[in-house]
């Protein structure tokens, strides 16, 4: 199962100091129950919601990190897209697989998935047992809806007010948190609803 799906920054913003990520979008899927320990179990809701905060923050900062680290062995410049060439910056993403310990910053160990296209991040945080190949392509999908629909890497793209488009994408393409095993007719009919409901 898929635990959490994050948009975050993976290059210094101007607003951030040097080693800073922000997250722009999350949305935790599941119980919320496995995502604390015992005593963070008895945790008022707003309690609750700020250390929810801070764990994908953790996530962000970690993805980041892995992002920089990438694009310095590759030794790439970051260039930015003009609006159309979505596909082509995401073909040029960074992507990896982070193993996230447990309680660092989950109670449990989990994989995160991302992708780093220019400056933004995108990340499937996973059960360790989670397809990891069927978590990716999920992931690919959901960021290349999010790049040619919603436009997010053009200038004054603001996520915030595109997030209940972005949850429309996520109940469609993983509902619940369940990752989908689609055959090519069932993915053809899903592609369609989705861009005639981007277009809206």
């Amino acid at each position: 199962m898929v635990r959490c799906f994050l948009i975050h920054t993976v290059c210094p913003v101007s607003a951030l100091g040097a080693g800073e990520s922000r997250a722009l979008y999350c949305r935790v899927f599941g119980p919320d129950e496995s995502l604390f320990t015992d005593q963070e179990r008895e945790f008022s809701p707003e309690e609750r919601r700020v250390l929810q905060r801070e764990q994908t923050a953790v996530v962000a900062r970690q993805v980041r990190s892995a992002a920089s680290l990438s694009r310095g062995a590759a030794g790439r410049l970051l260039m930015e897209a003009l609006p159309g060439e979505e596909a082509l910056a995401l073909q040029e993403a960074d992507s990896g697989v982070l193993r996230l310990r447990a309680g660092d910053p989950f109670p449990e160990e989990m994989s995160a998935l991302w992708l780093g296209v220019q400056s933004l991040g995108f990340t499937l945080v996973c059960e360790p047992h989670e397809n990891l190949l069927l978590a990716e392509g999920t992931l690919r999908t959901l960021t290349r809806h999010c790049l040619e629909h919603l436009h997010l890497l053009g200038p004054g793209s603001e996520i915030l007010l595109r997030s209940d488009r972005i949850d429309a994408l996520l109940s469609r393409l993983l509902p619940h948190g369940q990752l989908l095993f689609l055959n090519h007719r069932f993915a053809h009919s899903l592609e369609k609803e989705v861009a005639a409901y981007m277009t809206k």
